[in-house]
């Protein structure tokens, strides 16, 4: 495999895409089936603390006769592969046993590891660090895709930027953020001729499907959108660079440009034309060969090529078991959880509403615009369920609505024409009833949860709280509209004793600069009730720091005979305070403090002051571990 394309590989793309134009025009595709199947990404986290622990790579070879399972990108992820169903009967209901057994046959080897399974579309309790490039999964691909990624950037930062309840800014060296997300990918298999019609249907489904089953609202302890995937896995993966002129560049993530007009080969045919390849393979396989004998063809190339491009709804080509080459449409939209209940109501939904779809309309391409479909699409990972859609006929409606008297009823109607078994429509669909009738789902019930927590916990120890809420629900396999709110029995004991100065320090800072006045810092610490002021640069680098002992020396000696000359920050600061790097642990700190004598830390990394932490914050700490050993 090799980061830079080669002639042969392209030629080989070439062919591939051919292939399809060939196989299409003779019929060899399956028709007449259809069959749905399912991808599980997971988070690995210690049993303890509930953040990330990077022993997925351990974990799969502790399981050799598992080939169900598999790595993902970072080392505290895995993948679970669903047995492809046939969509009727009472598929929903096997799948979702087999979800919960796969997960408990990994459950059963976690022991050794001192770890947990969670699924959700973020980890609440991921942080920046851990998205380091030592934590990437020791693979030739992965480590090639990074390396073409980072390199098409031309030494420009990986940047993330977003606004909710919050704001969040970060900066990072490689596109390892996209490794926060973990999703739950569903695949439809459809008709050759039908494709273009339901790849249609698939975007203009986009918007509400994402607003019922939104579940990753917080980011670094930021509360961002309801669906905050959709942005971090665009931005993440974004190799476009900032030019002068207003030249038009796709991202490789995307919702796509337009409707399908004719099959398959349109989409395949874009990508190809608007993205470069990043990663090359040599290939043994001669795809004309194979044609002219009538086998079909792997298209490895093709395949490998549109693995790297990230349609939310992306085309699949395939092999059924009995050797005819398929189609299908990979859900990417959705995340992993609230609950495996949860994702297959999802799953019910979508693939309901694609038939329903199918049967009652001829082209959605007459009854609502492309850009409204994607309009819907970002308002949805924006706003959820309190979005507004602008949906078929020019109507203007909320998602709730849209979604309770329109679309879970098309759905329904679309899994009866299936024949899917009543008790599995009944349950599923009830379920994502009943979340709109409460008007919630799982991004609602964590912003409302975290809300909450912040007003009597801090950062770290509420996005624990909230992670092991998540956890302890879960594994109950309750539905996130019966959840109840975090109470202290999820977390009975805080494990602070690994805690980073980065997940505990305080980043909403007030800082002054050298030319201030004195009496400005004495009210900046009156009215914000502080005792310690960094002072930094017009640049954001700490260069002192201006202690409350400090200024009422100072104004002391105002009401000596002699009136001291000093009158801006730079006559009185400390020139040269002792700082720390985010990633030093607390007890270190702690420790530096008392043997230093000190009540405050400035945090810098690479010059800049991120952070500060203080005296102050450390009772919280305390207080909370006296609560637990009474306790």
């Amino acid at each position: 495999m090799h980061s830079t394309p080669s002639s042969n590989f392209m030629r080989a793309l070439l062919a591939d895409i051919e292939a399809v134009e060939y196989m299409l025009d003779h019929q060899w595709f399956e028709t007449g089936v259809a069959r749905i199947g399912a991808e599980q990404e997971i988070c690995v986290v210690d049993a303890k603390t509930y953040k990330p622990l990077p022993l997925a790579v351990e974990i799969l070879e502790s399981m050799p006769n598992c080939p169900w399972l598999d790595n993902e990108l970072a080392r505290f992820n895995l993948e679970i592969n669903l047995q492809p169903q046939d969509f009727t009967g009472a598929c929903f209901q096997t799948m979702e046993q087999e979800i919960l057994q796969r997960l408990q046959e990994i459950r059963d080897n976690l022991g050794p590891f001192n770890a947990e399974l969670l699924l959700t579309g973020i980890l609440p309790t991921i942080r920046k660090h851990d998205l380091e490039r030592h934590n990437l999964t020791p693979r030739e691909r992965y480590n090639l895709l990074i390396d073409a990624m980072t390199a098409q950037r031309n030494g420009q930062a990986f940047e993330f930027r977003l606004r909710g309840i919050d704001e969040l800014q970060v900066r990072h060296d490689t596109p390892l953020l996209e490794a926060c997300n973990t999703s739950f990918q569903i695949h439809l298999q459809v008709n050759p001729e039908e494709y273009a019609r339901m790849y249609n249907f698939a975007l203009a489904l986009a918007g509400p499907t994402l607003a019922l089953g939104a579940n990753s609202p917080i980011v670094f302890g930021r509360r961002l959108w309801h669906e905050s995937r959709i942005a971090l896995f665009q931005q993440a993966l974004d190799v476009r660079t900032t030019h002068d002129h207003l030249r038009e560049r796709s991202t490789r993530v995307n919702f796509g440009n337009n409707w399908v007009e004719n099959s398959i080969l349109d989409i395949y045919r874009e990508d190809l034309a608007r993205f470069r390849t990043l990663i090359a393979r040599e290939s043994e396989e001669n795809v004309e060969e194979k044609i002219r004998r009538g086998e079909t063809p792997l298209l490895l190339a093709l395949r490998l090529h549109n693995s790297s491009i990230y349609r939310w709804n992306r085309p699949y080509y395939g092999i059924s078991p009995n050797g005819k080459p398929h189609l299908r449409i990979e859900n990417r939209i959705l995340p992993a959880g609230p609950s495996v209940v949860d994702q297959m109501a999802n799953t019910a939904f979508w693939t309901g509403a694609m038939i329903g779809c199918q049967l009652h309309y001829a082209d959605v391409r007459q009854k609502m615009s492309w850009e409204d479909a994607r309009s819907n699409f970002e308002k949805a990972a924006a706003f959820g369920l309190d979005s507004k859609f602008s949906w078929f006929d020019g109507q203007k409606i909320s998602a709730r609505d849209l979604l309770l008297q329109e679309l879970i009823p098309l759905a329904r109607l679309g899994l009866q024409a299936r024949q899917v078994a009543s008790a599995d429509i009944d349950q599923y669909l009830g379920i994502a009833e009943a979340r709109m009738k409460g008007h919630t789902n799982g991004a609602i019930w964590q912003l409302n949860s975290y809300s909450t927590l912040r007003r009597k916990l801090r950062e770290d120890e509420a996005l624990v709280t909230l992670t092991a809420a998540i956890h302890n629900r879960q594994k109950q396999n309750l539905p996130v509209h019966e959840w109840t709110p975090p109470s202290a029995d999820d977390l009975p004991h805080y494990q602070a004793k690994s805690l980073k100065v980065e997940e505990f320090m305080t980043t909403d800072l007030f800082t002054v600069q050298k030319d201030d006045l004195i009496q400005l810092v004495a009210k900046l610490m009156d009215w914000r009730r502080i005792q310690y002021l960094p002072v930094e640069d017009h640049k954001g680098h700490l260069c002192g720091l201006i202690t409350a002992r400090l200024v009422l020396r100072h104004l002391a000696k105002q009401t000596e005979l002699e009136q001291p000359a000093a009158e801006q920050v730079q006559d009185i600061m400390i020139a040269e305070p002792i700082s720390v790097h985010p990633s030093l642990l607390i007890l270190d700190a702690i420790k530096l403090m008392r043997d230093k004598k000190i009540g405050c830390l400035p945090v810098v990394q690479n010059g800049e002051l991120v952070g500060i932490i203080t005296e102050n914050d450390f009772l919280d700490i305390t207080a909370r571990l006296i609560e637990q050993w009474e306790q």
